[in-house]
């Protein structure tokens, strides 16, 4: 690759803007901005999301006052998204980058924390002459969009009233803040004022996964993560993660992933 054919910048400015007629450019916004002018139409209030937008789109990006770091801008050409490794991806008939609509993907907590590593990881790389700078840059590029298409992401488009989606976008921050008071889909139904039947209608059709398979997610997640790198009990995360017994998160476990929390833990540190 040439140079200049990758290029990542802070959104700092109090007015950003399309870098050049022949670049896609990936905006990840992370604290909320004023909003994002997209051929002429602006989308107000914005945070915690992903835009893909085609090189034919002019767009403008306007922060508030006082924010140092609302994210970053990616900027690619042609040639980037041609690369075998990231072709292989068909970025272009996913739709991530189309002229008719803008892909907005937002983030849930912990997919945010993997996306802003994985782009200052492009910004320092981009900075330095390590060798074998390219093939780095290509793997954190496809690593990139394969979280960006996954599962644990809500694809959508620039819409303000994409409602479903909204609601889905809802239920995974509740999941997030009340995971240890409930594992229940009725809880976070009833915390969005609607019935329980409506809410798994949202999700599988915005997700193609059912409410329970969310829940369950952020309680796999979270409970590796602390088998993992922490020194805590298995009884402790069973409480911390609103089982009623250690038995029964035990018994979760080692029904959704095969092994015991004990077993897991014992394989990382043997």
């Amino acid at each position: 690759m040439e140079n200049d054919t990758i290029t990542i910048s802070k959104i700092v400015k109090n007015v950003s803007q399309k870098y050049n007629e022949g670049y896609y450019t990936v905006c990840w916004v992370k604290d909320e901005i004023k909003g994002l002018e997209i051929d002429g139409v602006l989308y107000p209030n914005m945070s915690n999301s992903i835009f893909f937008l085609d090189k034919k789109v002019n767009w403008k990006l306007y922060i508030k006052d006082g924010n140092s770091n609302s994210g970053y801008i990616l900027n690619l050409a042609d040639e980037v998204l041609s690369h075998p490794l990231l072709s292989k991806l068909h970025i272009s008939q996913i739709r991530m980058f189309n002229t008719s609509t803008v892909p907005l993907l937002k983030l849930s907590p912990g997919i945010e924390k993997r996306t802003q590593a994985i782009l200052e990881m492009i910004d320092e790389l981009l900075g330095s002459h390590l060798n074998n700078k390219e093939d780095a840059l290509i793997s954190l590029l496809n690593t990139f969009f394969v979280y960006c298409d996954g599962q644990c992401n809500i694809k959508t488009i620039v819409d303000k009233n994409h409602t479903k989606a909204n609601i889905v976008y809802a239920f995974k921050q509740m999941v997030d803040q009340h995971l240890a008071k409930s594992h229940e889909v009725s809880f976070y139904a009833s915390l969005l004022n609607i019935s329980t039947r409506y809410l798994n209608e949202c999700v599988q059709e915005v997700l193609n996964v059912s409410s329970k398979n969310i829940i369950i997610e952020q309680l796999l997640i979270r409970s590796r993560h602390a088998l993992k790198f922490t020194n805590k009990t298995i009884k402790e995360i069973g409480y911390e993660l609103g089982f009623s017994t250690p038995d029964y998160f035990s018994y979760f476990f080692k029904t959704q992933t095969g092994v015991s929390p004990s077993e897991l833990r014992k394989s990382v540190t043997s």
